[in-house]
């Protein structure tokens, strides 16, 4: 990855869906280029696929490779397609047939589906709590104290029109800035593992930073938070949704249910596992993948942040985020929750008690 910074431009309502209008047709040539594995009967008699084509992410391990080692997806496979640290450009791979499965923040997947997507939510992937949670952070020793000393500087974010650029705008509103003064926050895309480094070197005036690489730059000391998200938006609460498409939940839905349970029962197996086997699983998790990675910030993890039980969705996962979005212009009137998502596929159960690991796959982390 190129350590250059670049400048963000944020995204219209307009541009999003001819952005999709213009994949949907790309996925016309692509999709009839999938070597996916099928196999078992299907609800018209044919078969359904049981290989799920994903992306990954950097250095970390995601809630579907915990699910497929503990042995929660049965006999359906993974097959990792590339790396992305953007959750819009995951779902959008969804949208375009590239992938069968991917995530991103609410307000990603509301704004995919109001441009006409044909995805559909199916179970909560991440949240915010007490020890799992987003920060924004500047050096120890900056003037920044308020969110009118953001005027004029450089925030760095993960991608675009996601989670940090809506936290950092709900912040900047309600901390009374106008939306021209808000305007003149910039916003940087960085890629998650170089943000510390970005911050330090000064290249950016704040950091985004969550999860272990929150905790492994405030070990090495010299930041301070200016907010986090669970002080903006309240908490704990959940953030993220994994999509599938609605044309492969009607063809498959045997194999989305494996996959959906199977995601909601890693939830609970990370949320009641001994902290040390969760990284220990993870660990060796990335060093069966081989793809030359740092297990490093690993020992820093401490939740699994989803905050619903089996990580089933409800109704204000969507609408918290309805006054943000109808600023930004991606809505104009209230949610139709009914079609942003389904819980038909997730039978873990609001109540469920929690998953443990099949005898034939000990815990231990990766």
């Amino acid at each position: 990855m190129t350590n250059r910074l670049l400048p963000a431009r944020r995204l219209s309502a307009a541009g999003t869906a001819a952005a999709v209008a213009a994949a949907a047709a790309l996925s016309l040539v692509l999709s009839g280029c999938s070597g996916t594995a099928i196999a078992g009967a299907g609800p018209d008699g044919g078969t359904e696929v049981k290989t799920i084509r994903y992306q990954g992410s950097p250095n970390n391990v995601a809630l579907l490779e915990v699910a497929e080692d503990l042995g929660y997806l049965g006999d359906v496979k993974l097959e990792w397609v590339s790396n992305t640290t953007s959750g819009p450009q995951s779902i959008q791979s969804v949208a375009t047939e590239q992938t069968d499965i991917g995530g991103a923040f609410t307000g990603a997947v509301i704004k995919l589906i109001e441009a006409g997507a044909p995805v559909q939510a199916v179970i909560n992937y991440y949240g915010e709590d007490k020890d799992t949670f987003t920060g924004y952070y500047v050096e120890e020793g900056s003037p920044i104290r308020s969110a009118r000393d953001l005027i004029g500087k450089k925030i760095a974010v993960n991608t675009l029109g996601a989670h940090h650029e809506a936290v950092i705008t709900t912040y900047l509103k309600n901390s009374g800035l106008t939306p021209e003064e808000i305007k003149q926050v910039q916003l940087v895309v960085v890629p998650p593992n170089e943000t510390e480094v970005a911050l330090r070197k000064k290249q950016v005036d704040v950091g985004t930073l969550g999860g272990v690489l929150q905790d492994r730059a405030l070990a090495e000391g010299g930041i301070r938070a200016l907010f986090t998200d669970v002080g903006v938006i309240g908490g704990p609460f959940d953030a993220g949704q994994y999509v599938l498409r609605k044309d492969f939940l009607a063809k498959n839905p045997e194999t989305s249910r494996t996959v959906v349970t199977g995601v909601a029962k890693a939830i609970e197996w990370e949320r009641t596992t001994p902290r040390e086997q969760v990284i220990a699983k993870f660990e060796e998790i990335i060093a069966k993948r081989g793809r030359n990675e740092s297990t490093e910030a690993l020992k820093y993890w401490k939740s699994v942040g989803v905050a619903s039980p089996g990580g089933r969705i409800q109704d204000t996962d969507f609408t918290r985020w309805e006054d943000y979005l109808k600023g930004a212009g991606v809505i104009s009137g209230d949610l139709d929750t009914a079609r942003l998502y389904t819980n038909d596929f997730n039978h873990l159960g609001p109540t469920a008690p929690a998953a443990t690991a099949p005898s034939a796959g000990p815990a231990s982390k990766g």
